[in-house]
């Protein structure tokens, strides 16, 4: 289930190097606030340890084992947190290990850490992360390891921040900004990079697009808009080093309109450590991406 119609199950990509840890962060204070279980997954694909002699299977085992002791004690924490948890270990290459999980687990989100480093590049941000927002069926959140660090330390109580993107994500990605902006009491700052024919007539249309979606002044959260010129991705950077939000969300699509295989969510990811949430097009109770293009007003 999505955030807009309750956050049932969280699943989490965990790793033991510590790269995870900002990831489960974010997954606990959203399952405190939600009410929901995380399912902690954590996958060994046989390819890290191919040789040519292959692996024993002792040591395998003995890898699973210390693996399965370490995230036993990661959810029985969680659990002592009021968080319902459990884990699950599988074998297999990790973005369809957590796609597998999630649909398993009818999860709302998945939660996974990237390596962080402002300015690192797509590749270092992670190639996996894309890989599970492509074909992930939910929400997936992406929590740079080193989110919390330095300059780059989200403001308590920082904003929600909605990048308005014309797309068929359009409406679950404001349904779920303002679900966080309701759920946390947080501001929602809705950034819409304005295109060139718009600032030439000074359009500013980001309120009243929102209000078609049902967000406006009788919304139960602040509502402020911030329209920038420029590329998406250049506007959004330079609204998250201004505004600091704790989270930025974002409609994705399954494929990219812009050149190479990264589309705006991951030219973010890969120079500025905020926690970004990609949201995909709602689904149909078939299981089928809704097509909601023709509803999305021009913005």
């Amino acid at each position: 289930m999505s955030f807009a119609t309750g956050l049932r199950t969280i699943v989490v990509a965990t790793g033991l190097d510590g790269r995870s840890d900002g990831a489960l962060e974010y997954a606990r204070k959203l399952a405190t606030a939600y009410n929901a279980r995380v399912v902690l997954a954590h996958g060994v694909d046989p390819l890290d340890y191919a040789q040519v002699s292959g692996v024993p299977g002792k040591i395998l085992s003995g890898l699973t084992e210390q693996t399965r002791a370490a995230l036993d004690a990661m959810a029985a924490e969680l659990i002592r947190e009021g968080i319902h948890s459990h884990s699950e270990i599988r074998q297999g290459e990790v973005a369809q290990m957590l796609g597998d999980v999630a649909a398993q687990y009818q999860a709302g989100l998945i939660v996974i850490g990237t390596e962080g480093k402002e300015g690192a590049g797509p590749v270092l941000v992670g190639s996996i992360a894309e890989q599970v927002v492509r074909r992930a069926q939910c929400a997936v959140l992406a929590v740079a390891a080193d989110y919390n660090a330095g300059a780059y330390r989200p403001v308590p109580g920082g904003p929600v921040m909605l990048a308005m993107e014309r797309n068929e994500a359009a409406t679950e990605a404001v349904a779920t900004a303002a679900s966080l902006a309701e759920t946390f009491h947080r501001t929602l700052l809705v950034v819409h990079a304005r295109r060139p024919e718009e600032a030439v007539a000074f359009l500013n249309p980001t309120a009243t697009t929102l209000e078609q979606y049902g967000i406006g002044s009788g919304s139960h959260f602040p509502v402020r808009y911030l329209v920038k010129d420029g590329k998406p991705s250049d506007a959004l950077v330079e609204a998250i080093a201004q505004h600091h939000p704790s989270v930025l969300v974002i409609g994705v699509k399954r494929t990219s309109d812009t050149a190479g295989p990264h589309g705006t969510a991951f030219t973010i990811l890969a120079r500025s450590r905020v926690p970004v949430l990609c949201v995909p097009p709602e689904l149909t109770a078939a299981g089928h991406e809704r097509d909601t293009a023709a509803h999305v007003p021009a913005l």
